[in-house]
């Protein structure tokens, strides 16, 4: 992935997360989440590591 790659896949998940104009993707937040997690910086500065993982939104009992 290039940086320019990167950019605009950082741009592009800012907005499903952040503009109430834009519908949610899961999905899309996901694959992209998992895209940016694979990526080493070109220049060795820097990280762009994704280490949560999502969130339990409903637990069940037994």
């Amino acid at each position: 992935m290039t940086d320019s790659e990167l950019e605009n896949a950082l741009e592009e998940l800012d907005r499903l997360i952040n503009d109430p104009e834009i519908r949610m993707d899961p999905d899309r937040v996901w694959n992209l989440l998992a895209q940016l997690r694979t990526q080493n910086p070109a220049d060795g500065a820097g990280s762009h590591v994704m280490t949560a993982t999502p969130a339990v939104s409903v637990q069940t009992t037994a």
